[in-house]
């Protein structure tokens, strides 16, 4: 039988090899092997990523030893828009030499209060909390300023919330329900509604602003009308289905989506009701994860400037747990660093059919 022949892998790294994954000379991975100084700490760090990519085991010499532990907790990993933020966080933490440790939430597993005291308990040196319980405006806030009492320091991604002295990280997400709009009435949509998460988180809430603003500036919708079109549900391919029932039967024609998975919901519930996808419904999602690309039809989604905010939120712990090792207890930089999104065009979306 035919088959494909893979190349063997040598069992001693090549130079050669190791310079073109990493894109270096030779010369530099040379140093970076034997240990030698005068190499930039990340193109020491894309040599090293480059032999884990290749297959090889690092050089003894090379094995750091671990500036600390680091927590991440997320909520779960069945949207994948949090494998993508975990795995960038855990790499941008490796480059700072330390060791990540991540955290999910699930149903009946451990909560995010469970998950800190537990990291607690490690002696952890900072923590990253993704989407936790600082988006949710029903959950006590002062759980994070006893964290901060007890030395230990973290950066909140995605829902800011005044009450929590901390660094947050997060996209626009006004300005990503704005530019779905426009979009959609630029291609002659003018019933538009919006499938998003439970009204009492902040994402979904700026996103709702967003939306309604967006409508009074395109269509002179009241908020009061334009809230009408807005359906509160679960950030997940059900809820999105879910919403998209009552949306459609308003006569909607375009439908803004709180996140990627919501949209396929909303897909799916078109599809049931024998409506195309854009032919009669145009559909437009948020995150851009992955795999979004390759559905069917290819979702046009609001872009979550994942690697910038990730990246970002690194930083913004690093310094507070430096600026702790000093003995200082307020950083001069807690504020809101908020990244803008991108609208990316693909097949979900089409001229409003006359």
């Amino acid at each position: 039988m035919g088959g494909v022949t893979l190349p063997d892998i040598p069992a001693t790294p090549r130079l050669s090899d190791i310079a073109a994954q990493s894109q270096v000379s030779e010369a530099t991975v040379s140093r970076v092997l034997n240990g030698k100084a005068g190499v930039a700490a990340g193109t020491r760090q894309r040599v090293l990523a480059a032999l884990d990519v290749l297959g090889y085991e690092r050089p003894v010499r090379l094995r750091r030893r671990s500036a600390g532990l680091v927590g991440l907790v997320i909520p779960e990993l069945t949207n994948p828009i949090f494998p993508a933020f975990a795995q960038i966080i855990e790499q941008s933490l490796a480059g700072h030499g330390y060791t990540p440790v991540l955290c999910t939430q699930m149903p009946g597993g451990a909560t995010e209060d469970e998950l800190v005291e537990q990291l607690e308990e490690r002696g952890v040196t900072g923590i990253v909390f993704l989407s936790g319980l600082h988006a949710d405006t029903g959950a006590d806030p002062s759980r994070y300023a006893r964290l901060a009492a007890r030395g230990v320091p973290y950066v909140l991604i995605n829902g800011y919330n005044a009450h929590i002295d901390a660094p947050f990280v997060s996209p626009d997400d006004g300005a990503a329900a704005r530019m779905a709009v426009r979009h959609l009435a630029e291609l002659g949509h003018e019933r538009i509604g919006l499938a998003v998460g439970p009204a009492r988180y902040v994402p979904s809430r700026r996103k709702a602003e967003g939306f309604a603003a967006a409508l009074g500036e395109s269509f002179g919708l009241s908020r009061g009308q334009a809230e009408r079109r807005v359906q509160h549900t679960l950030f997940s391919v059900e809820g999105g289905h879910a919403a998209a029932a009552a949306l459609l039967d308003q006569g909607c024609t375009g439908v803004v989506c709180g996140s990627d998975l919501m949209a396929l919901g909303v897909v799916r519930a078109a599809r049931q009701r024998g409506l195309d996808v854009p032919g009669d419904i145009s559909v437009v999602g948020f995150d851009d994860s992955q795999l979004i690309a390759f559905t069917d039809p290819p979702l046009t989604t609001v872009r979550q400037p994942v690697q910038a905010m990730a990246t970002a939120a690194v930083g913004a712990l690093i310094e507070e747990i430096h600026e702790r090792a000093q003995g200082r207890q307020s950083p001069p930089q807690r504020t809101e660093f908020v990244f803008q999104p991108e609208l990316v065009v693909r097949g979900s979306t089409g001229p409003l059919r006359t």
